[in-house]
């Protein structure tokens, strides 16, 4: 946020707080709810670390000072009224403090950059007994194979299967092809890019 647009935010609305949903950048849980004054948000933008004010502590708060499961952020905009903030950020462990991934235990988060994420674990742990392992084991060749062969098994059951099977293959595919860029050091967040990028150029 620009001076300017941190000026015009409605802070005196409520006492100089303006309350800011925390959401995960990669998979869009919502994370948790806390209270920015203007020093914490100039805090938040300096250090690129999510920080608040603590209404109990009466004072700044930075989220995981204590436990190290600090929130890194990756933007923050205002509401239409200026009045309330999102903030997103990248988690360093759980944020809710019963070790929940966020505060609202039922809030729906999408599934495919969970699964990038745990394909980047295994890549980066290589954990024993485990199928991601033994592929990238493998090489980036054999899995290239591996996403060939998911590719013509799940054109051939767009064809002459149900949706089930059709939905099955499919699910193989993305698998696959997540494990196949992650073995080149890329991951779905670039191939998110990539379509982002010719969307707004096919609609200029």
């Amino acid at each position: 946020m620009t001076p300017e647009q941190i000026d015009a935010l409605a802070w005196d609305k409520q006492q100089g707080l303006l309350p800011a949903i925390v959401q995960d950048a990669n998979d869009h849980r919502v994370l948790m709810l806390g209270y920015m004054d203007r020093a914490a948000l100039d805090a938040t933008l300096a250090t690129g670390r999510v920080t608040f004010y603590s209404r109990s502590k009466q004072r700044l708060w930075m989220k995981g000072e204590s436990t190290g499961h600090v929130l890194a952020l990756v933007s923050v905009e205002a509401d239409c009224d200026a009045d309330t903030l999102l903030v997103q950020a990248r988690p360093a462990g759980p944020t809710c403090h019963l070790g929940r991934a966020s505060c609202f235990p039922a809030a729906p988060a999408a599934f495919l950059p969970q699964l990038d994420a745990l394909v980047a674990r295994r890549e980066r742990e290589r954990p024993a007994g485990s199928y991601s392992s033994r592929l990238f084991a493998d090489g980036t060749r054999r899995i290239a194979q591996k996403v060939g062969e998911e590719g013509v098994e799940t054109a051939l059951a767009a064809v002459a299967q149900d949706d089930p099977a059709l939905l099955g293959e499919a699910a193989d595919l993305v698998f696959h092809l997540l494990v196949l860029l992650r073995s080149r050091g890329l991951g779905l967040s670039d191939v998110d890019a990539v379509l982002r990028d010719r969307h707004a150029a096919a609609a200029r």
